[in-house]
């Protein structure tokens, strides 16, 4: 059975663990390295998971942390281009959210956990009133691009590439309409 957690600033450890084996797993899944994040001080951590404008969520399995999650509130963002949002919002602002940093431990992949912490933020945003969720996706991986239509993403068309010196890594975004 898959356990579901919000992480708040306690925690910090076991964030820490998990987002390192993050990155050290699969280094261009996200924005940062390794390098970036692995002496940063508990303060950082605990800074990370205080306030209500984020929420981290930790997934487990028989008591073992094996994935993480989070959502992000974004103050407001104009819709703009020809897409059904954009319509629908006359072009004023809306709240919206981002998913960010989702991982799941390879062992674990396939019994349920991404689903859960999907779930865990796309319920998060929506009591937060956000009218979206957004996320950056490799264009390389198929599971976890299987995993967000499964929910209802979408691609948005938007299109960028992680920093130098990994700007060979493409990536797209893919949005939720809550």
């Amino acid at each position: 059975m898959v356990d579901v957690e919000r992480a708040g600033p306690e925690q910090w450890e076991r964030v820490r663990a998990l987002r390192l084996a993050a990155l050290a797993d699969v280094p261009d899944a996200f924005g940062r390295q390794l390098a970036d994040e692995r002496d940063l001080d508990p303060a950082f951590w605990r800074g990370r998971l205080e306030g209500a404008r984020a929420a981290t969520f930790l997934a487990s399995i028989e008591g073992r942390d094996v994935g993480l999650v989070t959502g992000a509130h974004i103050v407001a963002e104009v819709v703009g281009g020809d897409s059904p949002e954009a319509a629908a919002s006359g072009g004023a602002p809306q709240v919206g959210a981002g998913l960010y940093s989702m991982w799941v431990e390879a062992s674990a992949r396939g019994r349920g956990v991404g689903d859960r912490l999907v779930e865990a933020v796309v319920d998060w945003a929506r009591r937060r009133g956000c009218s979206r969720l957004l996320l950056d996706v490799g264009d390389d991986n198929g599971p976890a691009i299987g995993l967000y239509l499964r929910h209802g993403f979408a691609p948005t068309g938007r299109r960028s590439c992680l920093p130098p010196p990994r700007e060979h890594v493409t990536e797209h975004e893919l949005a939720l309409r809550l």
